[in-house]
């Protein structure tokens, strides 16, 4: 257990609410002890540079060498913001209690053992320190927790061995989240090369302040500019989004780092959606409606978060140039810019005349700007090419490729910089060579003009993020805040729980899915049972030919894998065959099968084939997904996700990131699928998801074949939650 159960669904912590905690003006260490080993003296140690008293409470000591110790809390000369619990497990509870009585500011709890160990009772003792939060006020960092950094006020809260500075940053910087304390401290020690930090926070087990109540305070937080956040799950991801939006309002970069993104097995999913809808997935699509920016690996977290740190609220252009003295690395530049999507016009004509003089006739007078070997012999073209590309709005971003390091490489660089800032960008470095960590590194780091990068591919990913970013504040702009307009019909949910409940089956044959759908206005194809070969050839007659026919059992909810369908069926002789053959193959699937029937429908037109299904996650809720359908559904596995309920906006969203996308555009002289009523189909199912969220598990549409205006649906399931 890492966060009590009681989190869940509390609106977040703001600010305000952590203000005397995590940036304290005065901190107390109960259980401080002149054991220089103990996690009371480490703290105390580490704290040294604190701007603000310290004070030690232990009963047993009337000093701790030559500074005063306190028998309790209420003995202190005033109420602490901060107090440290290094005391034992067995003794948190009556100190947690006695500084809520004293209206402490909050306390920060070291002891371990508790809700992850797994064993009931520990569990209880930690829902008790979670109680005692909610019913006082008083803020908990832990139990198992490592502790806090607040830079400005050059506070190291921590037992922790990480050797920090704890420098008083030159201005805004980077807050730290970390749920696991090792880690974030780890990435504290950045201020070593020159990163710019304001805080490191962790959690600990989470009774009370988890990960989404500290992003949200660092949303507050002038000292932080850009959060970056390291974490492997949480049991309400909501949460999560609340504080994402909250850091979008205060124009707060979030980066994201999800550790544990191993797929997980859907071994009890029934359905194709089921398979399609891993934990990773879910946290992506989460990510996409916050407007959260996601990096694959702790090495790329502070990178990414330092260049948002250091480049425009918004591009002057998304024209990137690159630049340099070497032609492989510019065109490995180039490569990883294409790769992400960046763009990299070439220079207007005015510009190239501008550049003509620094760039050599063997160079490159284009983008990439190749000078050649020449500019390390002369100190001034480097620097005035980048003058040049920086000037005007054809480029937004200048990427220096660093493919060797010296002297001459630090001045170049470092003069290069200086035309930053008239132009109000930034200059990216990423390093090509061996030594990534040579001389100049540090001061290169600190430059707010400067963007360091371990790898191209690291440098352009960061700056398609960058772009993307903007792609949804113009958005925002352009269409407002998010809205969900229902589209429904009314009464569709009560009509559709009255046939859900009605029917006996756990998994709704493909008629009753249809019908459940059909009272959310979605188009289904329409059909007749019958239960002989007669009564088929009279249903082909009345629906007209071509038919198909399918054998309608719950038992069998995948009919191709049974062999139990059969399309475009033109005569009389057809049906009857086909009614004997699939009644047969039904029976030699599942013998003891209950089989209702056999469906005859009229074969619906050619068409792109799609599937739209959804999902009911234990922690995400109701999920929508779309993508390529047919029987090659699994096999492609091109699809995309949201959160349901989803507005037109994000449905048409959905359809344009699909690989397959051209499929609806008229494909090889095919008719164009109408979008926009693909689209909005996509938001009745949502709806539907998030309308019966409590009495379904998981829902398939596949497929929904789709030919210009003409959308119908074919086939569905419908699996009830047990």
């Amino acid at each position: 257990m890492t966060a009590s159960s009681r989190n869940a669904h509390r609106p977040v912590y703001r600010h305000k609410d952590l203000e005397r905690l995590l940036n304290p003006k005065s901190i107390a260490i109960y259980g401080a002890s002149p054991n220089p080993k103990s996690f009371g003296a480490r703290t105390i140690a580490n704290a040294a540079r604190f701007n603000g008293p310290i004070y030690r409470i232990n009963s047993r000591y009337e000093k701790i060498g030559d500074d005063p110790c306190f028998p309790s809390i209420k003995a202190l000369p005033q109420s602490p913001d901060c107090v440290v619990l290094a005391v034992p497990r067995e003794a948190v509870e009556p100190a947690v209690r006695e500084c809520a009585e004293a209206k402490v500011g909050g306390v920060v709890i070291f002891a371990s053992g508790y809700g992850e160990t797994g064993k009931p009772e520990r569990m209880a003792e930690q829902e008790r320190l979670t109680a005692i939060a909610r019913e006082t006020g008083l803020r908990i960092m832990g139990p198992n927790s490592i502790g806090f950094v607040n830079f400005n006020r050059q506070a190291m809260v921590s037992f922790a061995s990480a050797s920090l500075l704890v420098d008083k940053p030159a201005g805004p910087g980077i807050g730290i989240v970390s749920q696991s304390g090792a880690v974030g401290f780890a990435l504290g020690q950045a201020e070593r090369r020159g990163t710019c930090l304001s805080h490191v926070l962790t959690f600990g087990n989470g009774s009370d302040i988890i990960m989404a109540d500290e992003i949200a305070y660092l949303a507050g937080d002038p000292d932080c500019k850009v959060i970056a956040c390291l974490f492997e799950g949480m049991p309400d991801p909501m949460q999560l989004l609340e504080a994402a939006e909250i850091a979008w309002k205060a124009d707060k970069p979030l980066i994201v780092c999800k550790l544990a993104v191993g797929q997980e097995a859907a071994t009890a999913a029934l359905s194709h959606t089921g398979s399609m809808t891993g934990s990773m997935e879910s946290w992506k699509a989460l990510f996409e409606r916050g407007g959260i920016i996601s990096v694959p690996s702790i090495e790329r977290l502070l990178e990414t978060a330092a260049f948002f740190a250091k480049a425009p609220a918004r591009p002057i252009s998304r024209g990137t140039a690159s630049v340099g003295a070497s032609g492989g690395a510019l065109i490995a530049a180039t490569d990883a810019a294409e790769l992400h999507g960046v763009p990299t016009p070439q220079p207007p004509e005015d510009m190239k005349e501008k550049l003509r003089p620094y760039v050599p006739e063997f160079g490159s007078l284009r983008n990439p700007c190749d000078l050649t070997a020449m500019a390390s012999g002369d100190a001034i073209i480097l620097p005035a090419a980048v003058k040049e590309l920086l000037a005007g709005d054809t480029y937004g971003m200048v990427v220096l490729p660093q493919s060797s390091l010296s002297q001459g490489t630090i001045d170049r660089r470092t003069n290069a910089a200086m035309h930053v800032d008239t132009s109000k960008k930034l200059l990216c470095v990423p390093i090509c060579g061996g030594w990534s960590n040579g001389p100049g590194m540090v001061e290169a780091e600190a430059d707010p003009r400067i963007a360091l990068f371990n790898s191209l591919d690291r440098c352009y990913a960061a700056i398609a993020a960058w772009h993307k970013r903007d792609d949804r504040r113009i958005s925002l702009e352009k269409n407002g805040p998010r809205k969900l307009i229902r589209v429904a019909p009314a009464g569709a949910r009560d009509a559709a729980a009255k046939l859900i409940n009605a029917s006996k089956n756990k998994t709704l044959t493909e008629r009753e899915a249809k019908e459940v759908l059909a009272c959310y206005g979605v188009p289904v194809v329409g059909e007749k049972l019958v239960q002989s070969a007669a009564e088929a050839i009279a249903a082909a007659q009345s629906l007209g030919f071509p038919v198909a026919m399918k054998v309608e059992s719950p038992a069998i909810p995948h009919k191709t894998e049974a062999d139990v369908i059969r399309l475009n069926l033109k005569t009389t002789e057809d049906v009857k065959a086909t009614y004997e053959t699939v009644m047969a193959n039904a029976a030699k699937y599942n013998a003891k099968a209950k089989i209702n029937g056999v469906l005859v429908q009229p074969m619906a037109p050619s068409g792109a084939e799609i599937m739209i299904g959804a999902t009911i996650d234990p922690q995400f809720g109701p999920l929508i997904v779309a993508g390529i359908g047919g029987v090659m559904v699994e096999l492609i596995k091109d699809s995309t996700l949201e959160l349901a309920p989803v507005t037109k906006l994000e449905a048409q969203a959905m359809l344009a990131r699909l690989k397959s996308r051209k499929v609806l555009e008229g494909f090889r002289g095919a008719e164009p699928v109408d979008r926009e009523q693909l689209a909005e189909i996509i938001v009745r199912l949502a709806e539907f998801a998030d309308d019966q969220k409590d009495l379904i598990a998981e829902l398939d549409v596949n497929p929904l074949i789709c030919a210009g205006s003409r959308i119908l649906t074919v086939d569905a399931l419908i699996v009830k939650k047990d």
